[in-house]
């Protein structure tokens, strides 16, 4: 099975260029403009074991919020497409991540509804090194447009924590797990959907 796509998506906002390998080693190729997001995204790859490209510009003469928001959404584009029918898929995954004083929790249902929600309790202070800084509250915009373009439901709680930076680094590493979990085939059911309901034709591409 070879799971793998690739997707550009352009608008007057925002160009970005993603290329996916669900089944990869967690190499990550980013010619990405946020420093902060793009540790990140290199986080993510390596934690998920996807082999992850992307190439990304956007308009941040007005803010870090398009091309936050439209990585994700073109991220969640390449997962759904790479998942293709779905069949043998695990389809659901949890991760508790530590992180010194951080505990994240995610969990995550491949289930074609794509829904959020997300208790991080950041505080919404910018971060700022090298003369750069990162909008915190972009990481919500982020996963907000990958759960909905890649259809699934993401559950992102933060349950103690102190520092920002774990907060968001934890969140991401334990979606990673996460995620690696729920789209792993399962051998002895690599045929059959994990559902008991069936699969809607697209535009919902529900499984259950």
């Amino acid at each position: 099975m070879n799971r793998y796509t690739e997707i550009r998506r352009t608008t007057k906002e925002t160009d970005i260029y993603v290329r996916l390998n669900l089944d990869g080693s967690g190499n990550a190729k980013l010619d990405y403009p946020i420093g902060f997001m793009k540790h990140m995204l290199n986080t993510f790859a390596k934690y998920g074991l996807f082999d992850i490209e992307i190439q990304a510009t956007g308009d941040l003469d007005v803010d870090q919020h398009h091309l936050v928001e439209d990585t994700g959404i073109t991220l969640g584009q390449c997962f759904s497409k790479a998942l293709g029918d779905k069949k043998g898929i695990r389809r659901c995954g949890f991760c508790l991540f530590p992180m010194d004083e951080t505990l994240a929790r995610v969990v995550a249902d491949v289930s074609g509804r794509g829904f959020l929600v997300f208790e991080a309790d950041l505080t919404g202070t910018p971060f700022v090194s090298g003369g750069f800084s990162f909008q915190t509250d972009t990481v919500a915009d982020f996963w907000q447009g990958f759960a909905a373009a890649a259809g699934l439901t993401l559950h992102f709680d933060i349950l103690r924590g102190r520092s920002d930076h774990h907060k968001i680094e934890a969140l991401f590493k334990a979606a990673a797990c996460a995620l690696r979990d729920a789209v792993e085939i399962i051998p002895r059911s690599k045929d059959a959907l994990p559902t008991t309901k069936g699969f809607l034709e697209k535009p919902l591409a529900v499984i259950v």
